[in-house]
């Protein structure tokens, strides 16, 4: 396998220049600094709710294991009256995040505001007591819902190692295209099926082709696959016909989400030639319910991958001066229904981290705005298979099972992942869950947790 080319790890301890982000802020809700918690006050990721009682949605933020009820803070008067909450307002009373996140400026503010508001101390008055016990709800009361309406969905290939591994099984000889190294490939994905965490995915129908036989037959998908990427959710918009320079992407990134592309491999390898993934891929994309935003992430930003040796040098509207590497670690847990039924923990079967990826989400954002096509609010862009040059750290089945090619050029036999409860694993199976994470931590720095992805696979209807 190929050498990491990752840049080295943060080791500078000092505090970011952001305020809302230095890590001795505390809240008054205790959960929120409990050990390995996922969202301290300096994270306040962006969801939304459903009151399953009542039925009815509302904005939050994540603060321990509680969320937020912004539109309650802002009616009574907490946050301020002014301008800032005018704008705001409007978003929290329709449950639009989308039009929050084309505010950047707004939102910066808004969430300074919700973050003063949780800062630990003494509540001022009864009504102040009142209002935390009422705008502060625990987490497993609600249910979290699609973070913000997905109009449009591109899915990226920015991993080099998922590239050269996935290459590798078809061109043993030439495993990376010849444009791979010059541009960002990616292709258009189906927004309607962006699905919350949580929402079992049934395994699809389409046509496959059997190894040895003439013609192709119609059948429920045999090689289910999950695919573990970070998503992109853009934030301030651009006009059609105009570009987003590189270094001047920081307002198109609103934040973060996590992103299972779940796969049907014998459909892809039927369809793929000419045109590429159609319903191998949009049967189901499940993105995780926090969206992370950029403020929460800048004290993870590194210098992004260096190029090494012939490697040629991004074309000049790829090239930028800010550092846009992401230091987020990621997992993959996967559990069956037996483990489920015996209480055994899920199993991890992947461990990777961000730092891996060949193009940054910068230079995918100046890429697809280059020919002067327009972002939306809330627009999701995937990386792609977040894979790294262990095996221990390939972000889907496909790489994770696969031990290369013989020889004569042609593919070993897979090995299966072994469960504890003794079965085995070449794809998934009827009643499996995948379970994503991912965090950014380092010494001197708050943990920015993003939640869990997940997703339990159903039977083919």
């Amino acid at each position: 396998m190929p050498t990491s080319t990752a840049p080295a790890r943060p080791t500078d301890p000092s505090n970011p220049s952001d305020p809302t982000m230095h890590p001795d802020l505390r809240s008054w809700l205790p959960s929120a600094h409990a050990p390995g918690s996922d969202f301290p006050i300096q994270n306040l990721p962006l969801g939304i709710a459903l009151d399953q009682e009542s039925e009815a949605v509302f904005v939050v933020v994540a603060c321990g294991d509680h969320v937020i009820d912004l539109d309650m803070l802002v009616h009574a008067g907490a946050l301020g009256n002014d301008e800032t909450i005018e704008i705001a307002h409007s978003a929290l009373h329709m449950a639009n995040t989308n039009l929050l996140m084309a505010e950047p400026a707004v939102w910066r503010e808004l969430r300074r505001r919700v973050q003063g508001w949780l800062l630990d101390g003494p509540p001022g008055g009864q009504s102040s007591r009142r209002l935390r016990e009422k705008a502060a709800r625990p987490m497993a009361s609600v249910q979290m819902v699609e973070p913000c309406v997905v109009d449009n969905y591109t899915d990226f290939y920015a991993s080099i190692h998922h590239a050269r591994t996935v290459g590798a099984m078809f061109r043993p000889d030439n495993p990376l295209l010849p444009n791979y190294k010059h541009v960002p490939i990616g292709y258009h994905g189906r927004a309607s099926s962006v699905v919350a965490s949580g929402t079992p995915i049934t395994r699809p129908m389409g046509q496959t082709k059997p190894e040895g036989q003439d013609s192709p037959i119609f059948g429920a998908c045999k090689r289910l696959d999950y695919e573990l990427e970070l998503g992109v959710v853009i934030g301030k918009e651009n006009a059609l016909g105009t570009r987003v320079p590189i270094d001047e992407v920081d307002d198109s990134i609103f934040g973060f989400v996590l992103v299972n592309d779940w796969s049907a491999r014998d459909i892809q390898a039927w369809e793929y030639q000419p045109l590429g993934p159609f319903l191998s891929k949009n049967f189901a994309t499940s993105i995780s319910p926090w969206i992370v935003t950029r403020q929460a992430i800048e004290p993870y930003r590194v210098p992004g991958p260096a190029r090494q040796g012939d490697d040629p040098q991004p074309l000049e509207y790829l090239r930028g001066q800010a550092p846009w590497g992401l230091d987020i670690n990621l997992e993959v847990l996967l559990t069956s229904s037996a483990m489920r039924a015996q209480g055994v923990e899920p199993m991890r079967v992947c461990r990777g981290n961000f730092l891996e990826m060949y193009w940054t989400v910068a230079q995918l954002i100046a890429h697809h705005t280059s020919n002067g096509c327009p972002l939306l609010a809330g627009d999701l862009l995937a990386s792609g298979t977040i894979s790294g040059p262990a095996p221990d750290s390939r972000g889907c089945l496909l790489e994770r099972t696969w031990q290369g090619n013989g020889p004569d050029g042609k593919p070993l036999p897979r090995v299966p992942l072994a469960l504890p409860t003794g079965e085995s694993r070449t794809f998934l199976e009827d009643g499996d869950e995948v379970i994503m994470r991912a965090w950014c931590e380092r010494p001197g720095a708050p943990r920015i947790g993003f939640g869990e992805c997940r997703g339990i696979i159903q039977p083919a209807v």
